[in-house]
């Protein structure tokens, strides 16, 4: 029988792959590129493409292609074949080093903010070494960045490794404080749980609302649904387990991770969870996996969603963002450690954290921002918009007694001094999870709960890294040169929690008391999109971005840009699909069994039959669609308008306020309708029908 350890990574170029198909100078070379970021000599690249294509080749490869992340937040590929035409008038099989390292793909197509007219179609992608090769569908896929023919960056990737980068840079300055000189890099990880529904694929194609939007528009919710917490770790059904393991058998083929897999709270919903990866190829990784997921539930013969809020009233979908930082000589540097030295090296980074979070909160919220997520956070235990952080009861003592100079409770005698006392030690659960925090601390990472379940994580951590960065760069020119290291590390540690524990929340994320007293600290409540992407452009983000070169200022305003038309063009979308399904659908159905419950009456009154029920539904049926008919033209009024609105910030916000909102309104209407109309005159499949349609 075959074994996992048989067929795991099987697909991929990895580094045994390249240590066994490499000659000895040619793998270190190539090594020194991956690990010291050096530019590959053509000579090299000419070796590993050879190597690469007949590794290929091997595995049934035909095609290869530069797999890159531009910013419609989806990958991208362009196949081309390893054939060329021989003297003969035949064909060989061939792959160069030029074409390995770099292609020119079309890039007039993709969003770019600005970045380019329309006209100016060259675009280049840039092999990325650090994230191993790896077949998909007999085509070898090259991980690549994508910037214009000008140089600016049009991807995800990019800047995510420039932000990488930048906080390997500073993190590095404060360790040599540390005396860790035989540091020579320090990276991210990131393992990004990934949420998701399955339903039946037969009842997805009855909702044109799921195949348009991703969500559902409209629907009464059934008479069950997540109430009696069943379906949270339950059993997993037959259809279900059959598509996992199909799912867990093709990532692993492609060295993804994956690991846990369980039912989630809501109905039909159910998570995958990954171990820990290097931050860029967890962003590859993930990318891979929503992928994947899609196209092995389409064999099963049903429909991954990974929209944030299918289904109303249940449930939504995020991807919970794990995250810490690591060093080559394996040090987690957001562990808590046992000695003086590992104690204040811990608590430094920790702060670094703490204040990143609250300087940059605007930039976190941006992070997750989208027309999906917008209907997730805050509800159905989604954290809520604003930005806070979890720390635990132990090390929120620790950070207390450090602050007032007080004795902590197990150093009863003295209080408790960076690099003096021994920090008690925390374990790795030393507290309970907060699911309703935003940003919560567990043990030795970082959690970002608020990421969207469709998003790329690349976003999220490119402002995470960033921010990160700027903290570690300004403790280190603090204490570089200090001559009281321990003193001046003391007060900068205990001035820093002071000046942003206003960021730490430990209480419940859901009370509406702490919405009040988020705003009595201070804290932003960017309760939606056109809220928050505004912030894009305050000058100290922009001066974040410029100051470590994560982004140019083009480059800011581009992804600007390019957030708002998105938001824009995702809420028009769902404006008139919902509109075609009132005005096609919906309205003369609704009619439909109003005339049969007329004809009702009429046959009863001939029996001198009583009518009440008949006579008192088409009252409301009546009222009903009266007042969906005056929504519904209210409703294209605002989306008329919408098209005289000029400045970009402006059409985003009236689209939230007016037209979603009139959406909401029609939606209520409707769905209450859905509870009174007979079956067969309803026009679309019921939400139970949806939620419970895989068996």
């Amino acid at each position: 029988m075959e074994q996992v350890t048989d067929y795991f990574g099987s697909l991929v170029f990895d580094d045994k792959v390249m240590k066994s198909k490499l000659s000895s100078d040619v793998y270190k070379s190539l090594k020194k590129t991956i690990q010291d970021g050096k530019e590959l000599d053509i000579s090299v690249a000419n070796s590993v493409a050879q190597a690469m294509k007949e590794w290929a080749i091997s595995k049934g490869a035909t095609h290869y292609t530069h797999w890159f992340q531009p910013m419609t937040g989806i990958t991208a590929e362009k196949h081309d074949g390893f054939i060329s035409p021989d003297s003969d008038g035949r064909v060989i099989m061939e792959f160069k080093g030029k074409e390995l390292v770099k292609g020119e793909p079309d890039a007039s197509s993709f969003p770019s903010g600005g970045l380019r007219a329309t006209c100016e179609a060259r675009g280049y992608t840039a092999w990325d070494p650090t994230s191993y090769a790896f077949i998909k569908d007999k085509v070898l896929c090259i991980p690549t960045a994508f910037c214009s023919y000008s140089g600016e960056a049009l991807d995800k990737k990019t800047p995510l490794l420039r932000s990488m980068q930048a906080l390997n840079k500073q993190a590095l300055r404060v360790l040599k404080l540390f005396g860790h000189d035989d540091v020579t890099s320090v990276k991210t990880t990131v393992g990004p749980e990934q949420e998701y529904f399955l339903i039946d694929k037969d009842a997805y194609l009855k909702r044109p609302d799921l195949i348009y939007t991703g969500r559902t528009l409209f629907g009464a919710m059934p008479p069950k649904g997540q109430e009696l917490e069943d379906h949270y770790f339950g059993v997993i059904k037959p259809r279900v387990q059959a598509f996992m393991d199909d799912l867990n058998k093709e990532l692993w083929k492609l060295g993804v991770l994956g690991k846990t897999e369980h039912n989630e709270v809501a109905p039909a919903q159910h998570e995958l969870a990954p171990i820990f990866s290097t931050t860029n190829i967890a962003a590859d990784n993930n990318q891979l996996t929503m992928e994947i997921m899609q196209k092995i539930a389409k064999k099963h013969n049903m429909v991954c969603l990974l929209h944030e809020k299918p289904f109303k009233g249940v449930n939504g979908s995020g991807k919970h963002n794990n995250w810490s930082m690591s060093t080559n000589t394996g040090l987690n540097l957001l562990e808590p450690g046992e000695t003086p030295a590992e104690n204040a090296q811990f608590l430094l980074f920790l702060v670094a954290t703490i204040k990143a979070v609250d300087e940059y909160q605007d930039l976190l919220r941006i992070s997750v921002a989208s027309a999906g997520n917008d209907f997730r956070l805050g509800a159905n235990e989604a954290p809520p918009a604003i930005i806070s952080m979890f720390v635990g009861s132990d090390l929120q003592a620790v950070l207390d007694s450090i602050e007032t100079d007080t004795p902590f409770e197990s150093h009863a005698s003295k209080s408790l001094k960076i690099g003096v006392d021994v920090l008690p030690r925390l374990p790795k659960d030393t507290t309970d999870r907060n699911r309703t925090s935003p940003f919560a601390f567990t043990g030795n990472k970082f959690e970002f709960r608020a990421v969207g379940s469709s998003e790329s994580i690349s976003c999220a951590n490119i402002m995470l890294n960033t921010a990160v960065a700027e903290e570690l760069k300004k403790f280190a020119d603090q204490l570089e040169g200090s001559k009281d290291f321990e003193n001046d590390l003391h007060k900068l540690i205990k001035d820093t929690i002071i000046k942003h524990k206003r960021i730490i929340f430990n209480g419940n994320g859901y009370d509406d008391a702490w919405v009040k007293e988020a705003e009595k600290r201070g804290l932003l409540n960017l309760k939606s999109t056109p809220e928050a992407l505004p912030h894009y452009l305050d000058q100290k983000n922009i001066d974040l971005f410029t100051s470590h070169s994560i982004y140019s200022v083009s480059e800011i305003k581009a992804r600007y840009e390019i957030a708002q038309e998105n938001y824009i063009k995702i809420v028009n979308i769902e404006a008139q699909t919902a509109l075609d399904m009132i005005n096609k659908y919906y309205l003369p159905s609704i009619s439909k069994f109003a005339n049969f419950l007329s004809e009702t009456i009429k046959n009863k009154a001939e029996l001198e039959l009583d009518s009440t029920y008949e006579t008192e539904t088409i009252k409301s049926l009546s009222k009903a669609t009266s007042s969906i008919y005056s929504l519904k033209l209210k409703l294209e009024g605002e989306l008329a308008k919408a098209k005289t609105i000029e400045k970009i910030e402006d059409l985003s916000m009236h689209l939230r306020m007016n037209v979603l909102s009139l959406m909401e309104e029609i939606r209520t209407i409707v769905d209450d309708a859905e509870l009174i109309v007979g079956k067969e005159y309803w026009p679309f499949i019921s939400y139970g029908d949806l939620l419970y349609s895989v068996k």
